[in-house]
């Protein structure tokens, strides 16, 4: 029977903070649709020309908002219960990068770099798959 290291309680705390602020963006965006909460950007910002075209993309947002909140849960559990969800982690990690790097298709590396989006840019492109090799490695 293979041993399996115990995570780190560093690594616990990492990934119930990264739970968390998942968690808060979930709820952001699946409660709040394309408009948000205002969590991340406050006041409104667009103007609705097409109210069914609106509402159905809306629908669609507040949908990966959902699936995004379920991400969080799954990454703060996993500090209890790691060694079941330590597989489950790792996608989520490799999920986020994935999300991070279809950012790139917009072509728009002034937007990318900008204060608004660089620390997520950041955090999917580099922090989320570091966080998996550490996974993968406890």
């Amino acid at each position: 029977m293979e041993h399996v290291r115990k995570p780190s309680a560093l690594l616990r705390v990492v990934l119930v903070i990264a739970g968390l602020v998942m968690i808060a963006l979930g709820l952001n965006v699946g409660l709040g649709g394309i408009r948000t909460l205002g969590l991340q950007v406050p006041g409104e910002f667009l103007q609705v020309t097409d109210a069914a075209i609106f509402a159905s993309q809306d629908s669609h947002v507040r949908f990966l908002g959902g699936f995004w909140l379920g991400a969080g849960i799954l990454m703060a559990a996993g500090s209890l219960w790691f060694e079941r969800l330590q597989s489950l982690l790792i996608a989520i990690c490799a999920m986020a990068f994935l999300g991070g790097a279809m950012r790139l298709s917009a072509h728009d590396p002034a937007i990318l770099l900008g204060q608004s989006l660089l620390p997520s840019v950041v955090a999917e492109l580099l922090g989320f798959p570091l966080l998996g090799v550490w996974i993968s490695r406890q």
